[in-house]
Parts: C-alpha cells; sequence; structure tokens
C-alpha cells in the first residue's frame, strides 16, 4: 500500500476524472445534466443509493465532484467508508439520527454536541447519561466518546468503553478530531464509528466548515448518504474545494502541529516554578493512564490548555501574546489562544484553550514564557 502523503494525493484518483486539471477545479454548479442517450436514464425509483457518491453527479444536495473526491480521500486515511457534511454538529446529527439511541451516554467534550442532544431530549425524551453511567444503557443505544476531550486534550480508555458498550449491544461512536491520523486510530479498538469535525486539522486553514462520518461497513455508509440527501447536510462546493486542498497537506501541518505541542507543554511542565500564575497545565502528553501510549501511536493532540489564577488574569492573558491570536475553534496553520468563556458557557472561568500552529516551536515558547512570566 502507497504511504501515507502519497494517500492523500491519489486516493481520489478512483473518482470519476471530469476534466484534465492537475488540480480538481470549482464546481459552482447545483445541478448537472442528464446522460445524453436515453438508455443511460435511471428512473429514480430505481436508483441504487450506493451509486449517489459515485457515479455521475445529478444534484449538489446529493453530491457533487469535489464531496466525492473529499470522501474518497477521508475514507482511506481514516480507514473505512466516509460520508462528508457541512459541519462536524451535522456529523453527529447524522450519527444519532442513523443509531436513533433511546439513551447517549456522553463525557464533557464539545459544547455543540450536547446542544444537539438537549434538543433531542426536548422533543424526543431522548436520555443523556455520563461515561460511567453505562448500566443505564440498552442494547442500540450509543455511547459517545470525544477523545483526547475538548478542551482538556484529555485521553479516554476507548477499549474500556466498547467492551462495555458491545456487552450491552451498544455501540461507540468516536469523535477523533483532536487527535486525527496518523496521531491515533479508533478502528484498532473495534469502534462502530469514527467522526471528525473536519473544519478543524482535515480543514487545517481556518476558512471552511466541514464534517465527516466514517464506517466500516458500506451497507452504513449508504443509509447514512441516503439520510444525508433528506437531511440536507452534504458539504457544500467551494469547501469541498477547499478541504481537498486541505488533505493535499495534511501530514505536514498535522506531524508539525503535534511535534510543536509536545515540545510547548514539555517546557512548560518543565518551567513550571517560574509561572506562579500556572495553575493546572491540561494535554494529553502528562497523562500516566496506561493506555494513552496504546492510543496515541503517532504523537499528541495539538491543543491544550492553562487554568490561571483567576478570571481577570485569564481575560488579560491573550492580549500578553505575539504569535498567538486571540480567537475561537483550532487545527488552523496559526496557533491561536482562546478565554473559553467566550464560546462555551459550560467553561471555567479562568481556563485558556491553546490550539499550536506550524510555526517555529521556540517562538511560540518565548511568547508563552514571556507572558506568563509577566503576570501578577
Amino acid at each position: 500500500m502507497p504511504g501515507f502523503s502519497t494517500r492523500l494525493l491519489y486516493a481520489d484518483r478512483k473518482t470519476m476524472d471530469r476534466v484534465p486539471d492537475v488540480v480538481s477545479p470549482i464546481n459552482v454548479a447545483t445541478t448537472y445534466r442528464y446522460p445524453d442517450k436515453v438508455e443511460d436514464f435511471v428512473m429514480a425509483k430505481d436508483v441504487d443509493p450506493a451509486s449517489l457518491t459515485t457515479d455521475r453527479p445529478l444534484y449538489s444536495r446529493l453530491s457533487h465532484p469535489n464531496s466525492s473526491k473529499c470522501e474518497a480521500v477521508l475514507g482511506d486515511i481514516v480507514g473505512g467508508h466516509a460520508v462528508a457534511y457541512n459541519s462536524g454538529l451535522s456529523a453527529f446529527y447524522a450519527a444519532v439520527t442513523y443509531y436513533n439511541p433511546k439513551t447517549v451516554a456522553i463525557g464533557h467534550g464539545y459544547h455543540g454536541v450536547h446542544g444537539i442532544l438537549d434538543i433531542l431530549t426536548r422533543n424526543y425524551g431522548i436520555k443523556q447519561v455520563r461515561l460511567d453511567q453505562l448500566d443505564q444503557l440498552s442494547k442500540g443505544d450509543v455511547v459517545h466518546i470525544e477523545t483526547p476531550e475538548n478542551p482538556y486534550s484529555e485521553v479516554h480508555d476507548i477499549a474500556k468503553y466498547v467492551k462495555k458498550a458491545h456487552e450491552i449491544g451498544a455501540y461507540v461512536i468516536v469523535d477523533a478530531t483532536f487527535a486525527p491520523p496518523p496521531l491515533q486510530d479508533p478502528w484498532e479498538f473495534d469502534v462502530d464509528m469514527v467522526m471528525h469535525a473536519a473544519t478543524k486539522y482535515f480543514g487545517g486553514h481556518s476558512d471552511l466548515l466541514a464534517g465527516v462520518l466514517v464506517t466500516k461497513d458500506p451497507k452504513v455508509k449508504t443509509q447514512l448518504v441516503n439520510d444525508r440527501v433528506f437531511l440536507g447536510t452534504n458539504i457544500a462546493n467551494l469547501e469541498s474545494f477547499l478541504l481537498l486542498r486541505s488533505l493535499r497537506t495534511y501530514e505536514l501541518r498535522i506531524k508539525r502541529q503535534s511535534s510543536n505541542a509536545e515540545k510547548i507543554v514539555a517546557y512548560l511542565d518543565s518551567h513550571r516554578q517560574d509561572y506562579p500564575a500556572l495553575k493546572v497545565l491540561h494535554h494529553s502528553s502528562l497523562q500516566k493512564d496506561e493506555y494513552v501510549a496504546k492510543q496515541m501511536k503517532g504523537g499528541h493532540s495539538p491543543v491544550f490548555a492553562i487554568e490561571l489564577e483567576n478570571e481577570d488574569q485569564a481575560k488579560n492573558f491573550p492580549s500578553k501574546l505575539k504569535y498567538f491570536q486571540h480567537s475561537t475553534s483550532l487545527g488552523g496553520v496559526e496557533s491561536l489562544i482562546e478565554w473559553r468563556c467566550l464560546s462555551d458557557p459550560t467553561a471555567r472561568p479562568a481556563l485558556l484553550r491553546i490550539s499550536v500552529g506550524v510555526e517555529d516551536a521556540e517562538d511560540l515558547i518565548g511568547d508563552l514564557d514571556g507572558a506568563l512570566k509577566a503576570l501578577k
């Protein structure tokens, strides 16, 4: 099998090449002409849903050239059959729609996912329980594990939850956004579905929204695609073009970002005595649990978090930095820092989430070191 970076460039070659362009063009069309020959017509009642993302495009809500190409690349590198969506939240909603559980076990994680579950609880009575309450699940229910978990980059033991869930007959979805391949491979632990907010590292340039679900079962992909037609959540034309562009350089970025984060966290951890205001440093590389090494084989997440003494310090800390832009989101080539209270209503007031980019690690270390030392 070709190497990881080679597959990022050529995994979509199996999809229909409609033009000779080396770089796939932006397709702004919403609709595409039917075949010229009458004998090539397929009536709607006879269309195989499995062909919606592989045959010639018909309508962009179903699929379009670059969405199919994105799915080919994402499926190859994540290791399964991929379905692309217009955001990470759309992907999560599609997964819950597919499994249709009565109860969902979930950790802290991204507040947007909890927002979707709150809507489903309000409208349909879906029950939500914690990850330590799997005894409340029944056959067909869902365990949703975000690992590493937002915003602390904490790694959860996938194997432990899969074992318990499958004994019950429940399904396990892993949101691996914070540590995409090659940092970790959830399939090694027999999960049922893998999710990514492709806005983050797969996108990597802070200029697109996208999500992806990946399954090992082609029949599940077919159902997800068929559902997506009526949910109206296919990734858009421009976003899929941008995502495909980003995937070509993805491995170069993720390895640099992961390495940078590990260097920064190691430096801050070894110089804690110089930072009286730094009360807590959160990162998967600092976890001592045995399962962390088993899961994070390719490196640690480029995201970490710090907690300062008080809210006032956290609120003012971003303004003391030169190379970290104060902004929400993560995964871009530029380093970001966020006083998390501005976007997450559940965040602790002294918490700052840091997304590490591709800059020189020494510059980022110096920036954080100076700002932490300057805190009163």
